[in-house]
């Protein structure tokens, strides 16, 4: 990838490996190396991963970005991110914001970068999708959703964390929050329900199946939550997930009219979790074309282990084609479905 560099295919993959999916930082690596008489200093291999998530990569990035733009339903949420070199004070927040979507076999996972929270970078990152958009309550995503008109599907998962984290503050009120987390609890019940079946539910016997049993347990959820909104002070834990629950009661019955829409934005959260554990090691990136090289490797990292790719492999085979990739067609064979069957036919 790098001419007249020691850097082959598979000491790329190894570093890349080492940092974005074991969370190894690369002053640790910087040592390991040492060790066995290598003398490779950090900033050459941080030199490198910008290079290859930088304009390496692009091409597979863009690939994936028009893929997943014209899905019908696209999973998103955001994270912080220290950049010690930019506009913002070292010690500012920057974001990872992340976006999932795609059938089996078809996974998406991207990672941008962008020193702004604001509405604007949805918005940008949204541009040219016509589907479901599934988050959490944060407003900056509604903007997008009615900028580009858009459906807003909610996120159950946090609706419950609310509620769960006022059973555990709030002693007298732990009999009303465990109501709600059983009629949540009931909802998930459903759902197992289906993926438990020895045979499949079609699409249509799903939503079904959804209208026949979820939609009554919704009614009385929905009856209960006014009711104790009015006995409950607003500003106590329990109140504010009522009060959230009510707020997001549209989005959060998306999944009622759309078989498609998951109870939950569990498939963007496990995408993020990687990338939070990996943030306790290395702690920063030193300027944002770094966090945007790092946002293109975990996107592409995260993607592979989607569809069942064992990313070491991925990014040796990757690292290995790029410098003869030229034609559209070239980079279309190194997105991980297209090169699953190789990599396994290898092993």
């Amino acid at each position: 990838l790098f001419p007249k560099s020691n850097a082959t295919p598979s000491l790329l993959a190894h570093i890349t490996t080492a940092k974005y999916v074991d969370g190894t930082p690369l002053h640790r690596q910087e040592a390991q190396f040492a060790r066995l008489g290598v003398a490779l200093p950090r900033a050459t291999m941080a030199r490198w991963m910008i290079q290859a998530g930088g304009e390496h990569v692009a091409p597979l990035i863009n690939l994936l970005n028009e893929q997943m733009l014209a899905s019908n339903l696209i999973h998103m949420d955001e994270t912080t991110v220290q950049v010690l070199k930019s506009a913002k004070a070292p010690s500012a927040d920057h974001w990872i914001w992340v976006r999932a979507s795609g059938p089996p076999g078809e996974r998406v996972v991207l990672f941008d970068y962008d020193a702004s929270r604001s509405a604007q970078v949805p918005k940008r990152l949204l541009e040219g999708f016509g589907g479901v958009l599934l988050t959490d309550g944060y407003e900056a995503y509604g903007a997008a959703v009615a900028a580009q008109g858009l459906t807003h599907a909610g996120c159950w998962a946090h609706a419950r964390r609310k509620f769960e984290e006022a059973r555990k503050v709030q002693a007298h009120a732990e009999g009303r929050a465990r109501i709600a987390l059983d009629f949540i609890g009931r909802l998930y019940a459903i759902e197992r329900s289906v993926r438990e079946r020895k045979a499949p539910l079609s699409r249509e016997a799903h939503l079904e199946l959804r209208q026949a049993q979820s939609t009554p347990v919704l009614a009385e959820f929905h009856a209960w939550l006014n009711a104790t909104a009015g006995e409950v002070l607003p500003q106590s834990a329990l109140g504010k997930a009522i009060a959230y629950a009510l707020a997001q009661w549209t989005k959060l019955t998306v999944f009622l009219t759309n078989v498609a829409v998951p109870l939950d934005n569990n498939r963007c959260e496990n995408a993020i979790r990687p990338f939070v554990v990996g943030r306790k090691n290395w702690l920063f990136s030193d300027t944002e074309a770094g966090a945007r090289a790092s946002a293109n490797l975990y996107s592409l990292i995260q993607t592979a282990k989607a569809n069942g790719v064992e990313p070491h492999a991925y990014l040796t085979h990757l690292y290995t084609q790029l410098p003869s990739a030229t034609r559209l067609k070239h980079f279309e064979a190194l997105l991980p479905w297209n090169v699953k069957a190789t990599l396994n036919a290898s092993r």
